[in-house]
């Protein structure tokens, strides 16, 4: 009983979310609520609630202080060289803007923090994205899935737990396994490359200069050179839309307004702003990466760095107190957006551990395995880590589930590292699984509905994770 009923708070919460019937902070708190007082356990539900926020506290504490960390950054023009060679090399195209955005995303993902990678990346190409009227929901599908290959780097977090529950190295676990996720990382860059042709198509190209340029505000859209016609026009304007009427790959994440866009729709680039300290970029460039550094050799908890880090970003940049408040406030919507969502998933995360339902869920799905598939269990193990991953934390699938599918392994001949290897390949979609706070980090600065990334980017992302479990498979690693 508890399996099914998993199963099914599981599936209603993304089917009212993806129907944008409720809120994903309200679906999160009230569905797992109602299942809790269905099974009988709702006398429980404070404890299960109470232990699921104890568990994402830190995870919570570090978001909120990373996204001012960075906000400040931003503010202060850390990021603006790597903005504006970005946009030389996209040249205004759409399927250049797409590419570079799975390369950014990729590169910043050496730092193995995914809100990270994805707060710089936001950052850098949400004003080009944005002044196009190029669809949003691309930006974040892109970004999740290069983060999600990328995560798998043995100080991103899975292989580190698939190391540490199977008593292995990681290094045997990861090394291996790297001509498999670069084939993994090309299909993302591949997957890139015809989306943007995709939004090349939809809405042309335009000059950099164009680009940057304010339209007059007797135009609906930017129109670009190749589609200069009423018919190209008409189609841009029927593009826009808010995020919560966007769906599918065209779906906008801002509205189409006369102008093209807010004042502020560039602000990372406005070389004139208020905020900029020229004379600390290096400061601030070398305080960053200190602390990425100091993340990566993990030196203290990263909630603790990015605390740290963001207290001495506010005192050197703006060492006035009413300054400091005002940046502040520039960035308080993002974290109360992020850590509000974070406790909210700590109640489903709670309510799901707490009362079973994720044991009952793993041990139907192992023992749903048929006997025939034992000296598969590579095979297996890959294909039940892209919902496992998706439906579960990766502590949870990690800890709980893949010994029992190494054991079962083991019992074919099917040796532990080969599992180690299988159980990372489903991460392209794990990192928009809506139990992964670094996600609303994304969705949040794109201003993108959750529901929208999820109907766009699952598809892509499951394409992904078997690309790498073929490659694997193909290669002999697993």
């Amino acid at each position: 009983m508890l399996t099914i009923l998993g199963f099914a708070m599981i599936a209603t919460f993304l089917v009212l979310i993806m129907m944008k019937k409720m809120s994903p902070i309200a679906a999160l708190v009230l569905i797992p609520a109602l299942f809790c007082v269905f099974v009988g356990k709702g006398a429980h539900l404070g404890d299960y609630v109470i232990d699921g926020v104890s568990s994402l506290a830190p995870t919570a504490a570090m978001l909120m202080f990373a996204i001012v960390y960075f906000g400040v950054m931003i503010d202060v023009g850390l990021f603006d060289p790597i903005v504006r060679a970005i946009l030389r090399f996209c040249k205004a195209d759409p399927m250049r803007i797409v590419v570079g955005t799975a390369l950014l995303a990729a590169i910043v993902s050496l730092d193995g923090d995914g809100s990270t990678t994805f707060m710089i990346t936001v950052s850098a190409m949400y004003p080009l994205y944005k002044r196009l009227k190029m669809s949003l929901v691309v930006m974040t599908g892109v970004a999740a899935m290069a983060n999600g290959v990328m995560n798998t780097l043995p100080w991103g977090g899975p292989t580190a737990r698939a190391a540490t529950a199977l008593k292995v190295d990681a290094t045997d676990i990861f090394v291996p396994m790297i001509p498999a996720l670069a084939v993994g990382l090309l299909a993302v860059v591949v997957l890139a490359y015809v989306l943007g042709l995709r939004e090349r198509r939809r809405l042309g190209t335009l000059t950099l200069d164009e680009a940057l340029a304010r339209e007059p505000e007797s135009e609906t859209v930017l129109v670009g050179a190749g589609s200069g016609t009423a018919s190209g026009a008409k189609s841009g304007a029927n593009s826009g839309g808010g995020a919560g009427s966007g769906t599918g790959e065209d779906a906008d994440a801002g509205p189409a307004t006369a102008d093209g866009g807010s004042d502020d729709d560039f602000q990372g680039l406005d070389p004139n702003r208020a905020t900029l300290r020229p004379k600390l970029y290096w400061f601030n460039a070398l305080l960053t990466v200190a602390l990425l550094t100091a993340m990566i050799m993990e030196w203290l908890p990263i909630p603790v760095l990015f605390l740290i880090g963001a207290a001495l970003a506010l005192t050197v940049n703006f060492p006035h107190i009413p300054d400091q408040k005002a940046r502040i406030a520039a960035h308080a919507d993002n974290v109360l957006n992020v850590s509000g969502m974070v406790f909210a998933a700590a109640v489903f995360t709670g309510v799901l551990t707490g009362t079973g339902m994720v044991d009952h869920m793993a041990n139907w799905l192992v023992d749903t395995i048929p006997d025939g598939m034992g000296p598969h269990m590579g095979l297996v193990t890959g294909l039940l880590s892209l919902p496992l991953t998706y439906f579960m934390s990766n502590d949870g699938f990690y800890f709980g589930v893949l010994p029992v599918l190494a054991e079962a392994g083991q019992a074919h001949g099917v040796s532990t590292l080969e599992i180690a290897r299988a159980s990372i390949v489903g991460q392209p979609l794990h990192m928009s699984s809506p139990l992964v706070p670094a996600v609303y980090v994304l969705v949040g600065m794109a201003k993108v509905e959750f529901g929208d990334h999820t109907k766009f980017v699952v598809k892509w992302a499951v394409l992904t994770s078997l690309v790498i479990l073929g490659a694997g498979i193909l290669f002999g690693i697993i």
